[in-house]
């Protein structure tokens, strides 16, 4: 069974990574949730979950504004060829979540360790980093440290990296 929100919390008080979360409506894009998050100061990110041509998964996290180059992002995170998104059941199967909910912190739910995490050099520049607490009807707020000592403590060392971006 996937674990819950409250299960995500527990999780980060343990580890004493400090987190606060504002509940919103449903917020299944971006750009739906530039009206609550307009506001308010840190990063904000999306989410991209892709697999290469030998099925790798990667959770691709970066700035909600940047344009990721799809087409070149395999030099920079090291995948078999061109990436392509992962289905729905996909999705369900290796982060526990749903579509429009795609967080970092569905590793908690990658207890065999299949998922690569990839985070946006440029993101962790930003404080704090807000993201989806596993579904999209809430958006939490951690440091960029507290969020990669989140990832370590899952068994996922995040690969950072410098993305290829459109113009």
């Amino acid at each position: 069974m996937a674990a819950t929100r409250a299960d995500l919390f527990t999780f980060l008080d343990r580890l004493g990574i400090a987190h606060r979360t504002i509940e919103h409506p449903p917020l299944p894009t971006v750009e739906a949730a530039m009206a609550i998050w307009g506001g308010m100061s840190g990063g904000f990110a999306k989410n991209l979950f892709v697999k290469d041509k030998k099925s790798r998964l990667f959770l691709i996290t970066l700035r909600k504004d940047a344009a990721l180059d799809l087409k070149h992002v395999q030099a920079a995170i090291g995948t078999s060829g061109r990436v392509s998104f992962c289905s729905a059941e996909q999705l369900m199967e290796h982060l526990g979540i749903l579509p429009g909910s795609v967080t970092p912190f569905g590793v908690l739910n990658d207890t065999a360790g299949k998922v690569t995490v990839v985070l946006e050099k440029a993101l962790l520049d930003l404080d704090p980093v807000h993201v989806h607490p596993l579904e999209n009807t809430a958006t939490t707020a951690v440091s960029a440290e507290g969020l990669v000592a989140f990832l370590r403590a899952t068994g996922h060392e995040p690969l950072v990296v410098d993305l290829p971006l459109l113009a």
